[in-house]
C-alpha cells in the first residue's frame, strides 16, 4: 500500500464493479427463478444469485488490483460477521453492497445500484455508486471532489442542492427503521417539509441528493456498506452530516441515526422540524 488513495485507484474500482454489473447483475435482471432469491433476516431482507455472484467477482478484482486489502462485503459479513471487526485497523479496507435495493431488484424495479466505499485506517478514502442499468457511476475521492461518470468516460461534477427553508426541501426519511417514539415522531412532522418519498435503495438516495435533486436524507440503520460510499459522496459534493445528536459519523458506527443536509445550518433546522419533540 502506498498510503493513499488517488482518483485512478477510484476509477480502476468503477471498472471492477461495472464489469461485474455487466456480467452477474444485468443478464438476471427481471429473469430471476423462484430459487434464485431468498429471505434472510425477514421478508425486506432479500438476498438473489446475483448479489452472492457480483460480491465474489467484485472480491476477487478488488483482491487482485490491491493486494493485501480487506473485503468486507454484505453477503460475506452475513456468513462472518467477523469481517466487521477488521474494518476500523485495516491498512486498506473496501466495503461492498453488490446489489443495494435487492427488494426491488427482485422485484423488477429498475432502482438498485452496486456500492463501494475505500476505508484506510478507519477514514473513508474513496466511494463508487454504480447504476447498472444507466451504465453511469457516482465517484468521489477524499479531497478530490464528486462527480458522475458515464460510461464513454465523461464527467459531471456533483454538488448538493443550494440551501432553502425546511418547508421548501424534498428528500427521504426512512422512518420504518427509526426506533420509537423517535419513529412516530418523524412521521408526525413529514408535512412539514415540501415532500418525501422512498426508493427503497439508499445507492440512488445518495445520488439523487449528491446530484443537487434533493435537500435531506434521513437513516438509522447503520451498516457500513449502506453508507459509507453515499456518506462520502455526499461529503465531497459540499454536503453536510452527523448522527441525531449531533456528533460525527464514523467508518466503525453502527448506531445514532444520520442526517444529510446541504449545509450546517440546514442541519440545523431540519433537526427541529423534523426530529425534535
Amino acid at each position: 500500500m502506498n498510503g493513499t488513495f488517488s482518483v485512478a485507484d477510484a476509477v480502476e474500482v468503477t471498472q471492477i464493479l461495472r464489469a461485474a454489473a455487466r456480467v452477474e447483475i444485468v443478464p438476471r435482471f427481471r429473469r430471476l427463478g423462484s430459487d434464485d432469491v431468498r429471505i434472510k433476516s425477514g421478508p425486506t431482507d432479500l438476498v438473489t444469485v446475483a448479489d452472492e455472484a457480483a460480491e465474489r467477482l467484485i472480491t476477487q478484482g478488488l483482491e487482485r488490483r490491491f493486494p493485501g486489502c480487506v473485503v468486507i462485503g454484505e453477503e460475506a459479513t452475513a456468513a462472518d460477521a467477523g469481517l466487521l471487526d477488521r474494518l476500523g485497523d485495516a491498512e486498506l479496507a473496501f466495503v461492498v453492497d453488490p446489489i443495494d435495493g435487492t427488494s426491488n431488484f427482485a422485484a423488477g424495479v429498475p432502482l438498485f445500484g452496486v456500492m463501494a466505499a475505500a476505508v484506510m485506517r478507519g477514514e473513508v478514502v474513496g466511494a463508487v455508486i454504480h447504476d447498472p442499468l444507466c451504465d453511469d457511476s457516482a465517484v468521489a475521492v477524499r479531497g478530490e471532489g464528486a462527480w458522475l461518470e458515464h460510461a464513454d468516460g465523461q464527467q459531471v461534477a456533483l454538488r448538493v442542492a443550494a440551501p432553502v427553508p425546511p418547508s421548501e426541501m424534498t428528500g427521504n426519511a426512512a422512518w420504518r427503521h427509526l426506533p420509537q417514539p423517535l419513529r412516530d415522531r418523524v412521521a408526525l412532522n413529514l408535512p412539514r417539509v415540501l415532500a418525501s418519498w422512498d426508493y427503497r435503495c439508499a445507492a440512488q438516495e445518495y445520488r439523487v441528493i449528491a446530484s443537487g435533486h434533493c435537500h435531506f436524507l434521513i437513516f438509522n440503520r447503520l451498516m457500513p456498506w449502506d453508507h459509507l460510499p453515499g456518506w462520502l459522496l455526499h461529503a465531497e459534493a459540499g454536503g453536510y452530516c452527523a448522527h441525531f445528536d449531533g456528533s460525527p459519523y464514523l467508518a466503525t458506527d453502527r448506531e445514532g441515526g444520520l442526517l444529510y443536509a446541504p449545509d450546517r445550518d440546514s442541519w440545523l433546522a431540519l433537526h427541529d422540524t423534523l426530529l425534535a419533540a
